[in-house]
């Protein structure tokens, strides 16, 4: 009977039916009673019946987004399917139904979106594309997947406050593609808006590239009269916010993109950009030297800039973010030692986290101690302030890397 049903219930396409069925199955061919309360179970027996129902879960669960049903069936995969695996068939569905929007595994090939076209015009469409934002955004099965559909369907503000939202309370790691698209995507807004700038002063405009760089479109902008010209080519606020949250990110090609952004943020008239927080009170100017020594540019400048604020906010006690974008910069330049004594010297109570230690973006302290050879000094560190756990931890790392690494 259970058999024939479920053909027929499968058949129909009436999922939700058979996930009840598949339960009832269970507790029947179990020994349970088939209805009401199961009362105490023995643990062999509740461990096959939450087996079962995460089977019935899966089996509901994919036909369900396969029909484009995300919501219900992100209901029953929640607790029943890997993460990924989710991901990439909401993917799939995002990309038929707005060819292009799919996300790609890599940060430096994430599209930029592509702001022609209105895909929400089709009523069925637009609510089945919002599940997607709602599971791939708000749920965190995708972020990259969520924030990209925002661009294309609510625009680049809205993507932006998404992002604050929904993204950022997330570690470090699973911020980095999310972030990716959103600097990708005001990349291509500046370039587009300088090379329509350009074809206006009938100047000579470079040959694109993809993404299109903005080195050679800012030389020509000054080659062409635009050096002093307050002219501004994206929504300021905007820029702000994606070079503030492009500074987790570690992949290069983002790395280069942001650092091309700060680049255009330096030419911003002083009457129009927002100050930031220490050390970012000049965003272009702090985020062009961040993202710069990344890439080996002016990396001396950029170490004596960052420890200067370090400095002048320890003894301002004006909070940690210039400490530890100090800490994740030495450590990106491959200076565990240096990276260690910074981190050391960081105020070690009593201030506000930075968004940078939040998120997980800073190296671990014991880390920095191993790769760094700094043993010493951490213990010494741990001693005078009474940090029991880091010293154990120390202690037994250092043990660690003496039998299995020395």
């Amino acid at each position: 009977m259970f058999h024939e049903l479920a053909e027929s219930l499968r058949s129909r396409r009436r999922w939700h039916a058979l996930f009840d069925l598949r339960l009832l199955e269970a507790r029947v061919q179990l020994g349970l009673p088939p209805t009401g309360d199961t009362g105490d179970i023995a643990g062999a027996v509740r461990d096959a019946l939450d087996e079962r129902s995460l089977a019935a879960c899966r089996e509901v669960g994919w036909p369900l987004l396969d029909e484009g049903q995300v919501a219900a069936g992100w209901m029953y995969l929640r607790a029943a399917a890997e993460p990924a695996d989710v991901a990439a068939k909401l993917a799939a569905i995002a990309a038929e139904l707005v060819p292009g929007a799919a996300p790609v595994t890599h940060p430096a090939g994430v599209p930029a979106a592509d702001p022609a076209g209105d895909p929400a015009d089709d009523e069925q469409t637009a609510a089945r594309l919002q599940e997607i934002v709602h599971v791939a955004l708000w749920e965190g099965v995708d972020p990259a997947l969520g924030i990209d559909l925002v661009i294309r369907l609510q625009g680049t503000c809205n993507a932006i406050t998404a992002y604050e939202q929904a993204v950022s309370r997330l570690p470090a790691r699973r911020q980095e593609r999310a972030a990716a698209v959103l600097v990708r995507h005001l990349h291509g807004e500046v370039s587009r808006a300088l090379r329509a700038d350009l074809v206006s002063r009938s100047a000579a405009v470079p040959p694109p590239g993809d993404p299109d760089p903005l080195p050679p479109l800012l030389d020509a902008l000054r080659a062409a009269g635009g050096a002093d010209d307050p002219a501004i080519h994206v929504d300021v606020s905007h820029l702000q916010s994606v070079l503030r949250i492009a500074r987790p990110a570690a992949d290069p090609a983002t790395i280069r993109t942001a650092w091309e952004l700060a680049a255009y943020a330096c030419r911003l008239p002083r009457d129009v950009v927002y100050p930031g927080e220490p050390p970012f009170e000049d965003v272009g100017q702090a985020s062009r030297l961040f993202f710069g020594a990344q890439l080996g540019h002016d990396v001396g400048a950029a170490v004596a800039f960052f420890h200067r604020a370090a400095t002048t906010a320890r003894l301002e006690e004006s909070g940690t973010l210039a400490c530890d974008t100090l800490v994740l910069l030495l450590d990106r330049l491959g200076q565990p030692r240096e990276a260690l004594a910074a981190l050391l010297a960081r105020p070690a109570e009593g201030q506000m986290h930075s968004p940078l230690q939040a998120s997980g973006a800073l190296p671990s302290i014991v880390d920095l101690a191993g790769r760094s050879g700094g043993w010493n000094d951490l213990l010494a560190a741990c001693r005078a302030r009474g940090d029991e756990i880091t010293f154990a931890a120390a202690v037994a790392a250092r043990d660690h890397q003496s039998r299995y690494q020395g």
